[in-house]
């Protein structure tokens, strides 16, 4: 078993970026060796912190023959030629969601990919979150009975720039994957798509045509039901929550708070102060699972990085969520079916 540091390379260096450089940073079974950016002085400030050397050219570093594997934080328009390349150059890829905003694009790869053997995995943290974990091994454990419904709750404190909800592929494909990962995480067999959306707030999503509040149900082949509720604003603070019901009982994940302290007075009893701010503070032991399960896979081990066809799959479920919340339809998918189909 090879028992040396695995050797990454970083391209992108915005803010995804830097989780990614702190948790590679922290694991000592990983060792940051490149960082690239097209902005390179982003690149040079990123690998002075963390290690590395720095590029302008995310292909030249993934040729290097400096790194074991690279992580694929970069905007989404550039992920399918970076993974096709590192694929091309038997470097293991661990990339951002989504895979690309074009289905189309991702099926065109996948040949690729399978051909090639080399591990893609895709960046759905959420899975190695220890509550959320904790809760989906023991749904499959049978310890509420047979999974009958699922609910997850999940609402960002602000919405994002105007600019960026034009670039981001709307709400569905930006926010809502996760949530659709986490479904199949629990119920990967998912047939049917509903979902709708409105305009409540935010002026950028009015500008692009987007949702800033929208809900959306899942049926599974089983005949279980998952509703997903997303906001691009939420004042308590980064709300994420998940409730596991089945015939024996159900099993909930709370919200993480910032301090455990509570106030009771005359006035106010058990007052607390609000949930932790955004992901970082909040899926912070997420990305640092993620990471040891990726470097598992880069040396051969077992391992649970969601994989391309993961990525697939949530990106098809979104797309189907989109013309549903546009055409007011419910959208029948097929998981099962090969590349190139899936959304009836």
């Amino acid at each position: 078993m090879n028992t040396s540091p695995v050797r990454f390379g970083l391209i992108g260096t915005g803010r995804i970026g830097q989780v990614h450089a702190a948790t590679i940073a922290a694991n000592p079974d990983a060792e940051l060796t490149g960082v690239a950016d097209v902005m390179v002085d982003a690149a040079r400030a990123t690998a002075q912190r963390y290690g590395g050397r720095a590029t302008a050219d995310p292909v030249e570093l993934i040729r290097s023959g400096d790194v074991d594997a690279v992580v694929i934080a970069s905007p989404t328009p550039t992920h399918v030629d970076l993974i096709e390349a590192a694929v091309e150059a038997s470097v293991p890829v661990l990339c951002e969601k989504p895979i690309d905003l074009d289905l189309a694009r991702v099926d065109a790869l996948w040949p690729q990919v399978q051909a090639a053997g080399v591990p893609v995995a895709l960046g759905f943290n959420r899975r190695f979150d220890p509550a959320f974990a904790s809760v989906q091994a023991r749904v499959a454990a049978g310890e509420i009975g047979e999974l009958e419904q699922l609910s997850i709750v999940s609402r960002d404190p602000s919405a994002p720039p105007a600019e960026y909800v034009g670039v981001s592929g709307g709400i569905f494909r930006d926010m809502s994957i996760h949530d659709l990962d986490m479904a199949r995480f629990f119920l990967p067999d998912i047939v049917e798509v509903s979902a709708t959306g409105s305009q409540m707030f935010d002026a950028g999503a009015r500008q692009h045509g987007d949702f800033d509040t929208a809900v959306i149900t899942l049926r599974a082949s089983s005949g279980a039901l998952v509703s997903i509720t997303n906001s691009r604003h939420s004042a308590v603070g980064y709300d994420q929550r998940l409730e596991a019901f089945g015939a024996r009982g159900m099993l909930q994940v709370a919200n993480a708070p910032t301090s455990l302290v509570s106030l009771s007075t005359a006035s106010v009893v058990e007052a607390r102060p609000p949930y932790q701010e955004f992901f970082l503070e909040r899926y912070a032991e997420a990305y640092a699972a993620e990471i040891a399960a990726f470097i598992c896979r880069v040396r051969g081990e077992e391992s649970a990085s969601p994989s391309y066809t993961d990525g697939r799959a949530a990106l098809l479920l979104a797309d189907a969520a989109q013309r549903s919340a546009r055409e007011g339809i419910a959208v029948p998918v097929d998981l099962r079916a090969g590349v190139g189909s899936g959304v009836s």
